[in-house]
């Protein structure tokens, strides 16, 4: 079992205060007085620090380029990260709700990754002194059973060619022989050295970007290898006051500033919701979405209003996304959340104009059957926020080394799975697309265009026993069908 990360400490401040943290120390704009608010910090020696890593007046600035509403800005410039020793947490949690600065603290679970394992295993009998071609093990790559990416390949752009795409989690190993080309490496964070968070990275990048090593067929191939692969992490401890190096808020915001228009990002976390108890399980029951708190939900709305596609795993926890309880603040000492930025997960409320992606059943291989093909495995988040699915079993890609396990930049798996496989099949497919849409000097798919896109294209969801496709995680992409649709 691998280390989740860090629990965060959130806290909004009032609109009407205009805090701002400084090296100097604390102050207000509108001149109401902190004195409570420090005292209140200096007591349980906490620490704020602006949650999405740059000034408030930096990122008041930033907002300001897709809202020209002063109050619109504000609301992402009131939320802080607090940091204090874990025996102090408690009493001072509690005297900064009572400040009159302060509008909530609420408590975040520490994200997990959205991987699942069917237990498949392909160790050679002796290791190979040069990786084989790994291709036939990639039948996602096919038409029919898979996303139709081979046949994207023949296309103009349709390989992804000059996309960038940023993955957010743990680590990876960007030393690996099938992630040599078009990989721009770690741009912001500090990689965990949890070998698990590393091996899932690297699968998750092989998914997206496997090196077609000019036509040699060594190791795997990728949906869009044409396009340039980076990482930002989650993890990261504090370089100034700004907290710049740490979080999933302050990771989205990194990366979104490093992204352009048409480009997409990759969201590869969950965490324990109110199902859960909001504690972290080895079954992972009662996972979802990291949208639904409501810092995260501002940090994907930032990268979408700024043109960035961002596909995101709906999660491992077997939830009804449309399910009344995420409508609902979580109750002390976990929220409750500002009211106007809470996300229902059906998205009858605030949307964060994400791609949520769940995890279907892949065709019968020879770990066994886990349903019809498209239809939604038990361990899916479903309903009607998700908008298309990918494979949750038996990816074939970089890492963890049970396919082969000669050194670990020579690591391979059959069986890469659960919502971490899936989103980014469904990243790779919108890749080549505009990829394809830019070789043809046609406009690039917005993030709205894109989810429309999957939603009314691909391969329908079926009917399992007691999984039937009202429960819906979407269909599985056809890139070529999607194509067609947009006269490539």
């Amino acid at each position: 079992m691998y280390l989740a990360a860090p629990r965060e400490l959130i806290v909004v401040t009032r609109p009407d205060v205009g805090l701002r943290v400084t090296p100097q120390g604390l102050h207000s704009l509108s001149h109401a007085s902190v004195v409570s608010l420090a005292e209140a910090l200096a007591s349980g020696n906490g620490a704020l620090q602006p949650l999405f890593g740059i000034s408030e007046d930096l990122l008041e600035v930033r907002v300001a380029e897709f809202t020209e509403n002063a109050d619109a800005r504000r609301r992402w410039s009131r939320y802080y990260k607090l940091s204090a020793p874990d025996s102090e947490l408690i009493p001072l949690v509690e005297r900064l709700r009572a400040d009159p600065t302060v509008e909530t603290v609420f408590v975040k679970p520490g994200v997990e990754l959205p991987f699942r394992s069917s237990g498949r295993t392909l160790v050679p009998a002796a290791p190979a002194t040069v990786t084989p071609d790994l291709l036939s093990f990639q039948t996602y790559l096919e038409p029919n059973r898979g996303i139709n990416a081979i046949a994207a390949w023949a296309k103009p752009g349709g390989d992804g060619q000059e996309m960038q795409i940023i993955d957010i989690e743990g680590a990876w190993r960007f030393t690996h022989e099938d992630l040599q080309e078009n990989e721009g490496g770690k741009v912001g964070g500090t990689e965990t050295p949890d070998l698990f968070w590393r091996n899932h990275g690297t699968a998750v990048i092989g998914i997206l970007s496997g090196d077609r090593n000019n036509g040699h067929n060594v190791g795997i191939i990728g949906i869009c290898p044409g396009a340039n692969i980076s990482g930002v992490s989650i993890f990261g401890q504090p370089t100034s006051h700004l907290a710049a190096d740490s979080g999933v808020a302050a990771a989205i915001r990194q990366a979104a500033d490093k992204l352009h228009d048409g480009d997409i990002m990759v969201l590869e976390a969950q965490a324990p919701g109110p199902l859960s108890d909001f504690e972290s399980r080895e079954d992972q029951h009662g996972y979802i979405p990291v949208e639904w708190w409501p810092d995260n939900l501002l940090a994907i709305r930032y990268a979408v209003e700024r043109g960035i596609i961002v596909v995101e795993a709906a999660g491992n926890g077997g939830c009804d996304l449309d399910d009344p309880i995420f409508d609902d603040s979580p109750a002390p000492p976990h929220g409750p959340f500002p009211s106007e930025w809470r996300n229902p997960l059906g998205r009858n409320a605030v949307d964060s104009g994400a791609i949520l992606v769940g995890a279907g059943a892949p065709p019968g291989g020879p770990n066994g059957n886990f349903g019809p093909r498209r239809s939604r495995l038990d361990f899916s988040n479903f309903g009607n926020s998700v908008d298309a699915q990918g494979w949750g079993h038996e990816v074939t890609s970089c890492g963890f080394g049970n396919l082969q396990g000669i050194d670990e930049d020579r690591f391979y798996t059959p069986d890469f799975g659960g919502t971490s496989a899936a989103t980014p099949m469904v990243a790779g497919a919108i890749a080549s697309l505009q990829g394809m849409l830019r070789a043809a000097g046609k406009p690039l798919l917005t993030p709205q265009t894109a989810r429309t896109l999957l939603r009314s294209t691909g391969q329908e969801q079926q009917d399992a026993e007691d999984r039937p496709r009202s429960q819906r995680i979407g269909n599985l992409p056809d890139i070529i069908q999607m194509a067609t649709q947009l006269g490539l």
